[in-house]
């Protein structure tokens, strides 16, 4: 069947609104609680086999256009916390659908990252009076050498403290909470931006990249308009063309990242 994109309530979810009571009963120790949420698929394209860096730049404007629907629908929902827009690409991160596609987590709390996150940077913005996240790329930018490519309104750049050799986040150039913020112009920027990146993924090693996408946003619970800075981070597990980042002890076990390279060397993939 033909169709542009599609949104969907996934088969096998995490997270359900309609969500059963917890029939055990809570220990001193021990909580439980209900797995309530709603858990979506989008569809990039009905072209199974499809290649989205090889989509024209229009295929990205309406999914960003997407993204930005579902967000204020489901944030809007009295019991959802935070809307989570992710995407896994590549039998390499446990894909088993091959068909382009993301997902989309509407969750009842503050996700444990995005929390730390942003507590991180309501304490900067305490004691320094400004954003983290609008410091972080203003001195990005100082310094220049991590940067990939900056349009009017993202700044696409590796990471100085770079988890996996080829990381790639992508920052709004302004202080834009959330896709509630986004102009017109800024989502067609976004859009533009997201194709020059998945083109450049696509071209490094000559087969198309996998990865994780993760984008961060503002709460939909109302809190952290001054402190949250929308931003994506792509995670691509290749550390070399035919050498897969593995988390090991130090990774997993104590949460320290171990990379061999540096991350001005990976600014330019593709």
């Amino acid at each position: 069947e033909d169709y542009d994109l599609v949104v969907f309530e996934n088969k096998f979810p995490s997270l359900q609104q309609d969500s059963s009571e917890v029939t055990e009963k809570d220990s001193k120790f021990f909580k439980h609680g209900k797995a309530q949420g709603i858990c979506e698929v989008v569809l990039f394209t009905s072209d199974h086999d499809g290649i989205m860096s090889e989509k024209p730049l229009s295929r990205y404007i309406k999914l960003v256009k997407v993204w930005r629907d579902r967000y204020r629908e489901l944030g809007v929902k009295n019991f959802i916390d935070y809307v989570f827009i992710f995407e896994n690409k590549g039998e390499e991160v446990g894909v088993t659908l091959h068909h382009p596609h993301g997902q989309i987590y509407a969750y009842p709390f503050i996700p444990p990252i995005i929390k730390q996150e942003l507590n991180s940077s309501k304490k900067y913005l305490e004691k320094e009076g400004k954003c983290l996240f609008c410091k972080n790329l203003e001195e990005e930018k100082k310094d220049g050498k991590r940067i990939i490519i900056s349009n009017d309104s993202f700044t696409a750049l590796v990471p100085f403290s770079a988890c996996y050799t080829y990381e790639v986040h992508i920052y709004a150039n302004k202080h834009l909470p959330s896709f509630n913020d986004f102009s017109e112009k800024e989502e067609i920027d976004l859009a533009a931006i997201l194709k020059t990146i998945l083109m450049k993924f696509d071209n490094l090693f000559g087969f198309t990249l996998p990865y994780v996408m993760s984008i961060h946003q503002q709460p939909t619970n109302g809190t952290g308009k001054e402190y949250s800075h929308f931003h994506i981070e792509f995670y691509p597990p290749y550390r070399t063309k035919d050498k897969l980042k593995y988390l090991a002890g130090s990774e997993i076990g104590m949460g320290v990242f171990i990379d061999n390279s540096f991350s001005e060397d990976s600014k330019s993939p593709g």
